[in-house]
């Protein structure tokens, strides 16, 4: 590989990076947004959280024909669309007068989100240098922008307004937008940096059952990632009465939390490229259930090392997640892979917040929904156990042509 093409591909993943950070903090500017939200519309927390079901929605469902169209049209081309499309819907938002303007802005931000994941990984998969690392890599810039949605939105919430929570990234993310344009060239003329050498197929059945797992994790974990990190931010401002005192205190707290999970995506990348998935995914599972109990009645001290334990497990598990459908997927159908996967994950999450609002308001509060993710995490656990480990499966019958590749330590 030529010192231009090493070139070419480190702007790509610079950008896809980036657009992760995005993706993840516009989603989640109106769950903190929401706590300041109140008296322009005349409703509770739970009415105005469930505003964002068409946003999540949509945010799964758009991934399968954003997958579809990245493989078939253009990857460089959807991200574009991701990038300005976004940027729009968020500024569009700020500028809502009533509830169905405000909950049709939210929807579209869901569907120029749903882009990222499917067209984003796939082209991180093709440009990598070495897939743990840059999978882990990946992963800090989308914590990052979890984290910064609830330090920003909160600190601008506070001193401009709640629309100018929307405005400001906004504005500066279409300037993103703008400079992706100009500096990366449609990825057909890039040259790409795969691996060299090719992988070894694996047996369908082992195949099968891998993303049997997969499916099973993405639905009991997509619920808790999406249930904790749209209620966070409400959870802290009601029970560290002892540390916070204001919305941008609330969001710096919940930033730290977040960036726990970007340490555990840093480490997990790193096990990944040295370790077989299996014997990082059980571990690491194991972690989700005890914190999310702990959560449920836990206050001040406790909840913080709750919800930073709880974080370290649900992000190092994304990017376990992203490790398996490279390693058994090829090229060619992996951005509809990565859709399939966020189909399920981001469907659930259309189920999340209801449930949270409903809990929330009507159902018993946080405890009972902290107890039900537990139930969640528990199964996650459980699905882990069953992820292929022994080499010797690897060797079992004949893999077909059309076998998914994967990596031979799994």
């Amino acid at each position: 590989m030529n010192a231009a093409a090493g070139a070419d591909s480190r702007r790509v993943i610079a950008f896809v990076n980036l657009a992760h950070s995005i993706d993840h903090m516009f989603v989640l500017i109106f769950p903190t947004a929401v706590l300041a939200m109140g008296d322009s519309f005349q409703r509770s927390y739970g009415e105005l959280l469930a505003l964002s079901v068409g946003s999540f929605i949509a945010f799964g469902a758009g991934s399968v024909p954003s997958g579809w169209l990245g493989d078939k049209w253009s990857r460089r081309n959807m991200l574009a669309v991701f990038f300005l499309g976004i940027d729009a819907a968020t500024i569009l938002a700020g500028l809502s007068t009533s509830v169905v303007m405000l909950a049709a802005s939210l929807t579209l931000i869901g569907l120029f989100a749903s882009i990222y994941h499917p067209v984003g990984g796939a082209m991180l998969a093709s440009h990598a240098a070495k897939l743990g690392r840059d999978l882990g890599i990946n992963g800090v810039w989308g914590n990052l922008g979890i984290a910064f949605a609830a330090l920003i939105t909160a600190g601008i919430a506070q001193y401009l307004g709640w629309r100018f929570a929307f405005f400001i990234p906004g504005g500066l993310a279409m300037l993103a937008g703008l400079a992706f344009l100009a500096l990366v060239p449609d990825e057909r003329n890039i040259v790409r940096r795969g691996p060299a050498r090719p992988q070894p197929a694996v047996p369908r059945a082992v195949a099968m059952r891998a993303f049997g797992v997969l499916t099973a994790v993405t639905i009991a974990g997509g619920v808790v990632f999406s249930a904790t990190t749209v209620s966070l931010p409400k959870l802290f401002n009601e029970r560290l009465l002892g540390f916070v005192d204001s919305p941008t205190a609330v969001g710096a707290l919940v930033a730290a939390v977040y960036v726990t999970g970007a340490v555990a995506q840093l480490i997990i990348g790193g096990l990944v490229d040295r370790h077989s998935l299996r014997n990082i995914f059980v571990p690491l599972s194991l972690l989700q259930a005890p914190c999310l109990f702990l959560a449920a009645s836990a206050g001040d001290w406790g909840l913080l090392l709750a919800a930073a334990g709880l974080m370290f497990a649900v992000f190092g598990q994304v990017t376990i997640n992203d490790a398996m459908i490279v390693r058994y997927t090829t090229d060619a159908w992996r951005a509809r892979a990565y859709a399939l996967r966020y189909l399920l994950s981001f469907g659930v999450s259309a189920a999340a917040v209801p449930m949270v609002a409903f809990l929330h308001d009507k159902g018993g509060g946080f405890p009972v929904l902290f107890q039900v993710l537990a139930a969640f995490g528990f199964c996650v656990f459980i699905a882990a156990l069953f992820f292929p480990h022994r080499r010797e499966e690897l060797a079992q019958g004949q893999a077909s042509p059309a076998a998914p590749v994967a990596d031979a330590a799994d």
